[in-house]
């Protein structure tokens, strides 16, 4: 059900939400410690606001009545920024962190490692490349658990 969830509202919900000026990073239909919460991460060049937050909630809100993706299943409507530690999803997340220091986790150990720190290189469908102390490491994507940037105060 929740995989039906997400995609009825990528396909609706998520093209109003671009058409308003912002990217939408990630559609969320998880349980949480209150209940099912359906979550739309969204993004922009300028960052995001309490405000964007609530103006997507606004336009949203009453779309989801409309089309009502979950078959009347209660939950909870959330609209949130990914964070500035978000993972590394998309091209567009890869354009953002590319030359930046970021940490690769993998599912399974790959030269006694599950964690490589360096530079993003490349990013596609299939690789993650990135430079460890000069040296390319490159890792399948069906590989990789996560890529998230290195965040230093």
């Amino acid at each position: 059900m929740a995989g039906k969830v997400v995609q009825i509202c990528q396909e609706k919900i998520n093209p109003i939400i671009e058409k308003m000026g912002y990217e939408v990073v990630e559609v969320e239909y998880a349980k949480k410690s209150d209940g099912m919460n359906l979550t739309f991460y969204i993004d922009n060049d300028k960052g995001i606001t309490i405000e964007d937050c609530e103006k997507v909630n606004e336009v949203v809100e009453p779309l989801l009545d409309e089309i009502n993706p979950t078959n009347d299943a209660t939950y909870i409507l959330n609209v949130s920024s990914p964070g500035i530690d978000r993972p590394v999803k998309t091209q567009r997340d890869f354009l953002r962190n590319k030359d930046k220091l970021v940490e690769v986790t993998l599912y399974s150990a790959k030269n006694g490692k599950k964690k490589y720190k360096g530079l993003l290189k490349n990013f596609n469908e299939n690789l993650v490349e990135i430079d460890v102390d000069g040296t390319m490491m490159s890792f399948e994507h069906k590989n990789v658990a996560q890529v998230s940037p290195v965040i230093e105060f």
